[in-house]
């Protein structure tokens, strides 16, 4: 049955793809140069390119689903293709996903903070602070969180922008070869990790309701989000590899280093902070639209009407979660590098395409 949700707004195409833009670099381009280098080395900036086919099916795939259920979210025409009872299972399957994403999330990002800016500031101080503000933007809507982003992401490419030109000084172009020495196996390989984040545009799901045009007709502007991410990484890999060569893969944030190690004018200290700044910003960004997505799953699979009266409990829920969830950055590392490409494999790419193929054989059967 399909659950209607007050809504919070209409966005367009390019305000959506600059969204996932943001949702999608902002904590790339941080956590995942470095897992990037320890398996491809010097090639690792090649391996954003095979990475990128996760993102480019999921544009498609998504996109397809939505224009056969024009206005329903993925919680909703799940139920109509899997049936009452298996779209239930479905959608709690996604609602826990999105709760356990939401809270990896945030505590990575208390971890972040505690590491290079404020070592003593408790970490739960940390998760409210930025919890509340996300909570804040669910309240004000879709709409309103995309016209944030339209400004936050013109920070942060102006932001990035001076890293990149002054850093060069300090590149060596030597360390980015021989270029495939040894075969495409580690660029595949390094590509693993990458291809869990490019997949995100699985998330899709809950936005394109909200879209302002036609499904098929956005689907470029996705795909030139797609290649300003990839040709973002490409940068930001090989930047790294030609700073800090073989020993990348021992920083756990290898594109800050490269920042920190970065003098602008003279012998500038402290320059973390503009990477602390594009962190802060791209991580509001992500945290407030996944907050979203979990606000408008639980609301749909309880057949609520106003998904606003979920924001605060879900909210308190997420504070929780982020607490709750990693007990330490070693248990993190293990779960990006390794849990996280499987699941996101299953949960990202699989069953959004099985869900197409299933539509598409019950769609046939119904014709014949």
């Amino acid at each position: 049955m399909r659950v209607s949700v007050q809504s919070s707004g209409k966005i367009s195409g390019y305000q959506l793809s600059l969204l996932f833009f943001t949702f999608i670099v902002s904590t790339l381009i941080l956590s995942v140069p470095g897992i990037m280098v320890a398996f491809a080395k010097q090639n690792a900036w090649l391996s954003i390119l095979p990475a990128s086919l996760t993102g480019i099916v999921n544009i498609y795939v998504l996109t397809a689903l939505s224009r056969r259920y024009p206005g329903q979210s993925i919680m909703q025409y799940t139920a109509v293709i899997c049936g009452k009872w298996g779209g239930k299972l479905v959608g709690v399957f996604f609602t826990y996903y999105l709760f356990f994403f939401i809270s990896s999330t945030v505590n990575e990002h208390a971890r972040f903070l505690n590491n290079v800016l404020l070592m003593n500031t408790p970490s739960l101080v940390l998760i409210i602070t930025l919890l509340l503000l996300c909570g804040l933007a669910v309240l004000a809507g879709v709409e309103t969180i995309g016209r944030c982003n339209e400004i936050i992401v013109l920070i942060v490419v102006m932001l990035l922008l001076p890293i990149f030109i002054f850093s060069i000084r300090d590149a060596d172009p030597a360390r980015l070869f021989p270029v495939l020495a040894e075969g495409l196996v580690p660029v595949i390989k390094g590509s693993v990790v990458p291809s869990a984040w490019m997949s995100q545009f699985f998330f899709l799901g809950w936005f394109l309701p909200h879209l302002n045009e036609k499904p098929q007709q956005v689907r470029k502007k996705l795909l030139t989000a797609l290649c300003g991410i990839v040709l973002l990484i490409m940068a930001i890999d090989a930047l790294t590899i030609m700073v800090f060569g073989p020993i990348t893969p021992r920083m756990n944030f290898a594109f800050l280093n490269v920042i920190k190690y970065t003098d602008i004018i003279g012998p500038l200290e402290r320059l973390e902070a503009i990477a602390i700044m594009i962190w802060i910003l791209g991580i509001f960004i992500k945290v407030a639209m996944l907050l979203y997505m979990l606000c408008i799953s639980a609301t749909q699979l309880f057949g609520a009407n106003n998904y606003r009266k979920t924001v605060v409990p879900i909210t308190v829920l997420s504070a929780v979660g982020s607490v709750w969830i990693f007990k330490n950055a070693a248990g993190f590392q293990i779960w990006i590098t390794f849990t996280y490409p499987i699941l996101a494999l299953f949960m990202q790419s699989l069953l959004p395409c099985l869900l197409l193929a299933i539509d598409t054989i019950k769609a046939k059967l119904v014709s014949h």
